[in-house]
């Protein structure tokens, strides 16, 4: 069936889209389509580098008669985030990605698509296949593992590169062009656990939140989702209190850079209590299904009996647990005081996951200044600690500080204008484009983001609107088209 998407307008990116989704690219396992890259560059007969870490370059030399345009560098990273729907079957390391027309979407079926950043390493393949287009001097930078610790953008050398502007084709808004981005750290806080033996008279049950979204910790932070990780430890709490649970085991959340749509837990419940424990699981689900109405209408909490466990945490390390993970800073932090709508900082709780003798938790922060990212990661650490767990700050990448003076983006806005009738937007985006990192290592570089609409992308209802995916070609096209002289 995702075939289909061969037939749709410009073909040209299309077909190399389709050609991402039949290649098993989620972040850390990108050898494929590492070597995809490098052989369809290697094909057209161009210049075509893959360096120590896996960035492939490809350079393509200007059209006749734009030799002294400055140098463009069109950027995209060549991993996807791997995310399903519990009921879906697909193996990330093994299947394509199976999508579909949806209306006016493209989407995939029961997965994450791809899109971000598939249609940007579309587009730019096919820049430089495209024998009709005129441009100066083109480099292309495909770079590995931006979801999961931007690998790729922290290991690129200087001087490998020669141009003067970098076009990073990552965004998902069409018609909006961002010249800022926030930076990130990542928090890992983890209790260790004494095993218990399991209380005698209890009945093992799992209990499941699922049907939630889910979403890009960062793009979709502001929007009222339910956070699967905060909406099971309530319920823990909540069982806890009431009947005297015991936690066997914990599995919450999968990935760093999205908001947890589903988590589970295997808890012991005293025999007297299990009818009552029945109903309160009852009364959780009608709670939160009301609390959520707007925002998450398929969220469901449910229990099932299950395998008796062989072991149970104690409940010292038990309840620190349940209390940190409460007072946890979780969702917006702060706004900025100069763009009202645009989030300053925030926190994603991502993960939770018991294992040999370990709770570990994971949480994603971000913020457009370097230092109330620092700070708010402090606040997240300090919680843990108080709990007794240890807490580590790792990963740390710096925001892209916007430069409203910057000539690529006049350029830009004035061929959006003249092409399409209104002058874009421009706007900085809460999410860690790789633009900071590369800004760092190439710091002459002037730089915007830009691309075609995309929603709900690091979630298994990511969707490309099919209709901007032309205006965002053509927008490329006709900016190379106009990029001044050097």
């Amino acid at each position: 069936m995702s075939k289909e998407i061969l037939n749709l307008e410009p073909k040209s990116v299309w077909k190399h889209f389709y050609s991402l989704t039949q290649i098993p690219r989620p972040s850390k396992n990108e050898a494929r389509v590492i070597a995809f890259v490098k052989k369809f560059g290697e094909d057209l007969g161009l210049e075509t580098i893959v360096d120590t870490v896996g960035n492939v370059i490809i350079k393509k030399p200007a059209t006749p008669g734009m030799e002294n345009r400055k140098g463009v560098i069109l950027q995209g990273h060549l991993d996807m985030v791997p995310q399903k729907n519990s009921a879906t079957k697909h193996d990330f390391l093994n299947d394509p990605i199976d999508a579909y027309i949806d209306g006016e979407w493209v989407t995939a079926k029961g997965t994450t698509l791809g899109s971000d950043n598939g249609m940007g390493v579309a587009a730019a393949m096919a820049v430089l296949e495209a024998k009709d287009l005129k441009h100066g001097p083109v480099e292309a930078l495909f770079t590995m593992d931006e979801e999961t610790g931007m690998t790729g953008a922290e290991n690129l050398q200087p001087g490998v590169l020669d141009g003067d502007i970098l076009l990073n084709m990552d965004s998902e808004d069409e018609g909006e062009l961002y010249i800022g981005c926030a930076g990130g750290v990542d928090t890992t806080a983890v209790f260790n656990y004494k095993e218990e033996a399991v209380p005698a008279g209890t009945i093992a049950y799992k209990i499941s939140v699922t049907g939630l979204k889910g979403g890009h910790s960062g793009l979709d932070i502001h929007l009222g989702k339910g956070n699967a990780c905060l909406i099971l430890n309530k319920t823990l709490i909540n069982a806890c209190e009431r009947f005297g649970i015991r936690l066997a085991s914990i599995d919450a959340g999968s990935l760093r850079n999205a908001i947890p749509r589903e988590a589970f837990s295997t808890v012991m419940v005293p025999g007297a209590e299990e009818n009552n424990f029945l109903e309160f699981i009852k009364e959780a689900h009608e709670s939160v299904a009301k609390m959520y109405k707007a925002t998450e209408p398929d969220v469901k909490i449910t229990t099932e009996k299950t395998s008796q466990p062989t072991s149970i945490i104690d409940a010292n390390t038990e309840n620190n647990f349940y209390n940190a993970v409460s007072e946890c800073p979780n969702g917006v932090i702060a706004w900025d005081e100069n763009m009202p709508d645009v989030v300053e900082t925030s926190s994603n709780l991502a993960i939770i996951k018991s294992e040999a003798g370990k709770i570990t938790i994971a949480i994603l922060t971000r913020s457009a200044v370097d230092a109330e990212r620092d700070k708010a990661a402090a606040d997240i650490g300090k919680v843990f600690r108080e709990y007794g767990a240890e807490a580590k700050h790792h990963g740390a990448y710096p925001g892209w500080k916007p430069d409203i003076n910057s000539p690529i983006l006049e350029t830009m806005k004035k061929v959006y204008n003249d092409s399409f009738g209104r002058v874009p937007e421009v706007k900085v985006i809460h999410a860690g484009l790789e633009c900071g990192i590369l800004g760092a290592i190439y710091p002459h570089w002037d730089m915007i983001s830009f691309g075609p609409t995309i929603r709900f992308p690091h979630s298994p209802d990511e969707k490309v609107k099919i209709d901007t995916v032309k205006k965002f070609w053509d927008f490329l096209v006709y900016t190379l088209k106009n990029i001044p002289v050097k």
